[in-house]
């Protein structure tokens, strides 16, 4: 009997971007990393593409691609954010796939998903449709090929929509055990009520109304929630041999052991998740407990022979359905008692009301200028995927009743913004948790907002008003916030954006950054026309003309902008549009210059623009942070000097105070801090970084009970990983390889726990591209100097290398399972939530 085990990973977070910037901005909750996509990506969607095997010495003995041997599905506005942000993790999701192929049978591991996680049963047919295109479209586009399946947000599932799905071409899904409501083993048999769940072990088929079909696996449930909830992921080989114990010896041939988890699971939820994945994999290969496998090969290896039906509307997550995502069912993430879910109908009450309203005066202006409203909609995505002009002018020609004028194009993609916007906010985290100011629903509503502005630029009238009243009837679990009027006043509209105020971003930005004949600034364009600086004392002036234009829906403001910079954090700006009078305000702000007074300068600004004046506050979160970061180091520069005066005048003293155990006084201890903490910066950002006096400082500090920041440990890395990268360009020159020793091994001591996962990575590639040269390439010098390294990023590298090729395929009898391990613990465990 020959067994079959897959693990399945659905890998998910919600959209964060902000609808105005189509950016993921700063998350103070995701320190150190800028936000929740970027740590969650460098805790589990990073590791799980470089996953790494230990020796029996907790040594490096392998580093694989776990996407090569699962099955796995990214949400697509995911995998667009990582394209962007984390693009080597990115392509090692694609080149994992790309390898699958080669490993089962030209079937690749990744399936695609419903676009934006809609809970699909609980949307019209229109959305659904669109929701499925745009996933299989989103998925040809990155894996270069069709998906054969399809996973179901929160696993929710209906005829309607595997209908739609099997109309496509999908294949198959994957499904909760208890969804499977009936059984059928022959054509001819009668139907099992099924009241506990179904075998897992194999495939089902389903017949549809239409007369199609579409194949189901459904999920070993009790083994999933030991991954999930019960700390299986602590040891490799047990979750192998868990794994492999669920076969029954008695059963059929060519049984298939499948579990579906979310892919966080292995490394976010439990660290180091990832490396018991790649270790349990190798480990039932390696034994020969049985033959991993995909959903794709497997399926098309085995078809199904017996009949399903499903439990309509039913979830992997609700024990009631779908009621979690429009109810108040008591399904909640816990630990508020006393809260409810109440809020959870009359929020998608009030979506329903919103997309329905604009849906008629969509379809009424859009056949106006696009042969068909939704067919254009479905076929939208091609634009969001890539907002160049050359696809965005191709999509209108495709799509267009006759030629546009620039005026109707705006128009155009402005229509289908907003249709876009209506279905991001049904993305299904808006209701999954327990209040409504929470950040999932938060974003949703921000969603329903850009939908409501667009829908007010396009058509008029008063609907935000109308969407507002039946918000009313959202109310917080936290009396401070309100109902969802007073939620969306707080939380939507403060981050509500138009054209004057990018231009003013642009504008203060740019006073600081320098001016451009052209900018990016995140989902737009600027174009500088002219140009006045002025300064006189601490006062600078900058005004001209710009125009900003949207990538995205292509509408466009020519503006005067004025920006005051009085120093520090003391500025104002003006936007209006470009006329010709502008260069008498530029002479006057001038004269008035002279005066030296800014309040004087205030004034004027707020008499020429009104009420289109800017300060710091109006910038951009990142760039508000990055800015006002300029400014105070700046003011630091003076306090630098200041302390370093205090810290060398009592050198002696401090040494002395140390020697008799006398606690520093707070002006001593800050000072040395400081002093001590710069220092190790400016040694290391110089381009010869020099190591020798970071040593002693370092020394320093510890002799005089000094704490040394923890910011200092990036830093460390970031310098490291630059040359780790120089070293990978000419790997054989020693030079190089020489400069990195010490400072690795400045990374391993106290105070630091050194990051090393990047440079380990780059190692690994580079042992492994060079494991096959000749040994009489190598010189003894450059191998000691190779085997030390390794040795100091925790790498074993072969007795035998480079004769002997390495191989990533099967673990030695000298690994181990993993379990935690500090040295590669990314740190703290957060749930989704945050």
């Amino acid at each position: 009997m020959e067994c079959f085990v897959c693990i399945h990973c659905h890998f998910y977070q919600p959209p964060r971007e902000n609808p105005w910037l189509e950016a993921v901005e700063l998350q103070d909750s995701a320190s150190p990393y800028h936000d929740w996509n970027e740590r969650i990506a460098r805790e589990c969607y990073l590791p799980n593409g470089a996953s790494r095997i230990l020796d029996s010495q907790s040594r490096i003995s392998k580093i694989v691609n776990n996407y090569a041997r699962i099955s796995f599905n990214f949400g697509p506005t995911l995998l667009s954010w990582m394209e962007q942000r984390a693009p080597e993790g990115y392509q090692r999701i694609l080149d994992g796939d790309c390898e699958s192929r080669r490993i089962f049978s030209g079937h690749g591991s990744a399936i695609a998903q419903a676009y934006n996680h809609i809970i699909l049963p609980l949307a019209n047919a229109r959305d659904k449709r669109t929701q499925i295109l745009w996933g299989i479209k989103d998925f040809q586009r990155r894996f270069e090929r069709a998906p054969e399946g399809m996973w179901l947000p929160e696993t929710v599932v209906d005829l309607e929509t595997l209908e739609i799905l099997s109309a496509e071409g999908i294949k198959f899904t994957v499904l909760a055990p208890h969804q499977a409501g009936q059984l059928r083993i022959e054509k001819d048999s009668p139907w099992i009520d099924l009241e506990y769940g179904i075998d897992s072990r194999r495939p089902y088929i389903c017949n549809l109304p239409s007369g199609r079909a579409i194949g189901l696996f459904f999920y070993d449930g009790a083994l999933a929630t030991a991954v999930a909830f019960e700390r299986l992921l602590f040891n490799g080989e047990n979750f192998a041999r868990r794994l492999v114990s669920r076969f029954d010896p008695e059963g059929d041939s060519a049984q298939l052991m499948h579990i579906a988890t979310d892919g966080e699971s292995y490394g976010h939820h439990h660290s180091n998740g990832d490396m018991a994945l790649a270790y349990a994999l190798q480990y039932i290969e390696q034994q020969k407990l049985a033959r991993i496998t995909n959903y794709g090969e497997y399926f098309a290896m085995h078809p199904p022979t017996q009949e399903v039906r499903i439990r309509e509307r039913t979830s992997w997550s609700c024990m009631h359905g779908l009621s979690r995502w429009e109810d108040n069912c008591g399904c909640n993430a816990g630990g508020h008692a006393d809260w409810n879910q109440e809020w959870r109908r009359p929020l998608r009450e009030a979506f329903d009301w919103l997309r329905d309203q604009l849906a008629t005066s969509y379809k009424r202006d859009a056949k106006t200028i696009l042969i068909g409203p939704w067919a254009a909609r479905d076929e939208y995505i091609a634009a969001v995927l890539d907002r160049s002009a050359a696809s965005i002018q191709d999509f209108l020609a495709k799509h267009c009743a006759h030629p546009l004028s620039p005026d109707e194009g705006i128009h155009a993609l402005r229509l289908l913004e907003m249709q876009r916007h209506l279905m991001l906010m049904y993305t299904s985290c808006g209701w999954f948790f327990d209040e409504p100011t929470g950040p999932e629903t938060v974003q949703v509503l921000q969603y329903a907002g850009r939908a409501v502005q667009l829908g007010q630029q396009l058509f008029g009238g008063d609907r935000e008003e109308q969407f507002l009243k039946r918000l009313e009837a959202v109310h917080s679990n936290i009396s401070e916030f309100g109902n969802g009027r007073d939620i969306y006043d707080r939380f939507v509209r403060p981050a509500m954006l138009d054209l004057p105020g990018v231009a003013a971003h642009y504008a203060i930005s740019s006073l600081f950054d320098g001016f451009h004949h052209s900018d990016s600034v995140y989902s737009y364009r600027a174009d500088l026309r002219d140009l006045q600086l002025i300064e006189k004392g601490k006062l600078k002036l900058a005004a001209g003309t710009a125009c900003i234009t949207s990538d995205v829906t292509r509408a466009q403001l020519e503006f005067n902008f004025a920006v005051l910079h009085a120093g520090g954090h003391n500025l104002f700006a003006g936007i209006c549009q470009a006329h010709e009078d502008f260069g008498r305000f530029i002479k006057d702000s001038a004269a008035r210059m002279d005066q030296f007074d800014p309040d004087d300068c205030a004034r004027s600004f707020a008499v020429y623009f009104g009420s289109d004046t800017y300060s710091l506050k109006s910038l951009f979160r990142d760039e508000r942070h990055r800015i006002l970061k300029q400014i105070v180091n700046s003011t630091l520069a003076d306090i630098d000097r200041l302390y370093s005066n205090v810290y060398e005048e009592n050198t002696a003293l401090i040494g002395f105070l140390r020697e008799l155990e006398i606690p520093l006084p707070p002006i001593l201890r800050v000072s040395s801090e400081f002093v001590l903490n710069n220092e190790i910066r400016r040694c290391l950002s110089t381009e010869d970084a020099d190591l020798d006096r970071v040593q002693l400082l370092l020394g320093t500090a510890k002799r005089y009970g000094i704490s040394i920041d923890a910011s200092i440990e990036s830093v460390f890395r970031e310098r490291l990983d630059l040359l780790m990268k120089a070293w990978a360009s000419n790997p054989l020159e020693l030079t190089t390889l020489t400069r990195l020793q010490p400072l690795v091994s400045l990374l391993r001591i106290p105070p630091f726990e050194a990051d090393l996962w990047e440079a380990q990575n780059t190692f690994y590639e580079v042992m492994t591209a060079i494991s096959s040269l000749k040994p009489t390439h190598l010189t003894d010098a450059w191998l000691q100097r190779f085997r030390h390294l390794g040795d100091q990023l925790g790498i074993a590298v072969s007795p035998e290398f480079p004769a002997a090729a390495l191989s990533s395929e099967q673990p030695t009898s000298q690994e181990r399972a993993p379990q935690a391990q500090p040295m590669l613990s990314p740190g703290p465990v957060e749930q989704i939530s945050q």
